[in-house]
């Protein structure tokens, strides 16, 4: 590998974002999972919700929510129901197994070498990138 050390900050982001990323989507695979999924869970952990109410949350179409709800339901992580309020929506439900699963991903995330453990100070670096991304 060449010497990273005289890499410019922004390059040396770049690169450990694409080979972390690239390490927990192989993860997440493992769990048959997607980022998108996760994300999912994420924000079904909070309590149900409707599939627009978590499309809008996971910044992305009804159509692309109901695929992964789909996905998510045939790997027994989310279940689906007639909305109490109105019958004629459907409510989207994190399942025993889809918290166990959550829960497994994000203590990965903190203490695996290859993944983000190998950070010295993890809860300083994600407020740091936090801070990146709330400049925009």
């Amino acid at each position: 590998m060449p010497d990273i050390d005289s890499w410019p900050t922004g390059r040396l982001l770049s690169v450990a974002a694409r080979l972390v990323e690239g390490r927990f989507h192989e993860f997440l695979a493992t769990h048959g999972l997607t980022h998108a999924g996760l994300i999912a869970l994420h924000h079904l952990a909070e309590g149900p919700l409707t599939q627009r109410e978590l499309a809008g949350l996971c910044r992305v179409t009804d159509q692309t929510m109901s695929r992964t709800i789909e996905h998510l339901r045939h790997a027994g992580y989310v279940s689906k129901r007639a909305d109490e309020r109105d019958r004629r929506r459907v409510s989207v439900n994190i399942t025993e197994t889809g918290t166990a699963t959550l829960a497994l991903a994000h203590e990965a995330e903190r203490t695996s070498e290859q993944l983000l453990g190998a950070v010295d100070d993890y809860e300083q670096f994600r407020q740091q990138l936090i801070k990146l991304i709330s400049i925009a």
